[in-house]
């Protein structure tokens, strides 16, 4: 069975850091674009950040650029979101996501261009 396992949520204050972490089991996903992908408090699934494996290309959301970094480790099947300088407004459930393709080319934004999902985590800032 494949599942994708996030972890590393939790309660932070602003300003502060958390990393969230997306472990794959049942397959290998070191070939699959990957995901992140939040839902905040009564508000719509929005993409937040991705990663192409072939050539480590990343993709970020404006609201994210430069304070989260997405990186993984196709050794241990795992994909990582490194959150810092969090706002109240980061927070949200995050889910991990991974495509059925190595690209998705410019729906890479779009949830239903991922065929897999965890179940989410938690994250809540504090103003």
């Amino acid at each position: 069975q494949v599942q994708l396992i996030e972890s590393g949520g939790g309660l932070v204050q602003a300003g502060g850091s958390l990393t969230v972490s997306c472990a794959a089991s049942g397959r290998s996903f070191s070939r699959n674009f990957m995901g992140w992908f939040r839902q905040p408090p009564g508000k719509e699934r929005e993409f937040v950040a991705a990663l192409r494996w072939i050539g480590g290309n990343t993709y970020y959301s404006d609201s994210v650029k430069g304070r989260f970094t997405i990186s993984g480790d196709n050794t241990k099947n795992t994909v990582l979101l490194q959150m810092n300088s969090l706002k109240p407004e980061d927070t949200a459930v995050y889910y991990c996501a991974a495509a059925r393709v190595t690209w998705l080319g410019d729906t890479y934004k779009n949830s239903r261009a991922y065929g897999y999902w965890g179940q989410g985590t938690q994250v809540t800032v504090s103003s």
